[in-house]
């Protein structure tokens, strides 16, 4: 039995129990944490769910930060956006989701990131990597789920920025496949699939410049005995739609031979079980420390109509810790 089918049964039993408990699951679902709630201890995992956390922020003193990026030049980058292209030229896929480490130098431990950084979802694995996700993966609140896919991201301080965003054919056509791949993902799982709110607007504020970004939201029924099946759930939904892409299983492949390095928990999903209901994210933002080096892991949505440039400044862009500025 792999230890995805081990993670799959225990969370299916504390959830047909009521335990509370958090799971963190990687990308290629190899190496899945399940713990229940009392085993989580503070020197190994920091955790935020939406308000939901087992910490209090200590006071950090005050001081100017550092961060420097430091991407892959665009000529390494635009190799491999070329067999992407490829292979969606060839009718293998017609949305990938490209991801790219960056090595990223500064004057903050992950620890002090995890605990200045605002976003509504927070991980900080021992000294192994943290997350601060702006994106849901799925909710379950009263026998309903909700995915709240995020797809598209812009300089807020280009003039008429959201407008541009909504407006733009390549962005809408990206975001609308993701959509109807997130409601083809809730089918399998529950009934009544429906778009609740289409590509809606939220700002998000970085050290560096503030951002928008849009989200769609969809929701489904599930059926009565759904807490006695939730890492059935939660399995047959991965990896998360929004972080790989249309049809979701070629792509995934796509993106195992294309990127030159092995995701791990980037773009896995993290989540708490309260007893009753769920709450869970997509682990992007995320910074990773390797060796002595630590590296932001970023990407975003290649289609046919992707132009190199703009999607290699996307996967720059989204290299930024979410602190807000004193301006």
């Amino acid at each position: 039995m792999t230890k995805a089918e081990k993670t799959i049964l225990e969370m299916n039993r504390l959830g047909n129990e009521r335990i509370p408990f958090i799971f963190i699951i990687d990308f290629e679902m190899e190496t899945p944490i399940l713990l229940p709630l009392e085993s989580v201890r503070v020197e190994n995992i920091l955790f935020n769910v939406n308000g939901f956390s087992n910490y209090t922020t200590p006071i950090i003193s005050p001081r100017k930060i550092f961060f420097k990026k430091n991407p892959v030049s665009i000529n390494e980058y635009t190799n491999v956006f070329n067999k992407v292209i490829q292979n969606i030229n060839h009718g293998n896929s017609y949305l990938v989701n490209l991801t790219f480490p960056t090595e990223v130098e500064t004057n903050l431990s992950l620890k002090e990131i995890f605990y200045l950084s605002v976003a509504p979802y927070k991980l900080l694995l021992e000294d192994k990597f943290v997350v601060f996700s702006p994106e849901s993966f799925v909710r379950i609140f009263n026998g309903k789920i909700f995915s709240f896919p995020m797809k598209g991201t812009i300089d807020a301080n280009i003039p008429l920025a959201n407008e541009l965003i909504l407006n733009d054919e390549k962005e809408k056509a990206e975001h609308t496949t993701i959509v109807d791949l997130i409601r083809n993902d809730l089918s399998m799982v529950s009934q009544n699939v429906k778009v609740e709110r289409f590509r809606y607007i939220e700002l998000i504020r970085t050290i560096e410049k503030d951002l928008y970004q849009v989200s769609s939201e969809i929701s489904g029924e599930l059926p009565n005995d759904y807490h006695s099946n939730l890492g059935s759930l939660i399995f047959e939904l991965l990896p998360a739609g929004s972080i790989s892409g249309a049809p979701k299983k070629k792509t995934v492949e796509i993106i195992k031979e294309t990127e030159n390095y092995k995701r791990g928990f980037y773009t896995g999903v993290f989540g708490y079980f309260d007893g009753n209901n769920l709450d869970s994210a997509v682990m992007i933002r995320f910074i990773e420390s390797i060796g002595d080096k630590l590296f932001y892991k970023s990407g975003g949505g290649i289609t046919a109509r992707s132009k190199l440039e703009l999607e290699y400044q996307e996967m720059i862009d989204k290299v930024y810790v979410p602190i807000v500025r004193n301006d």
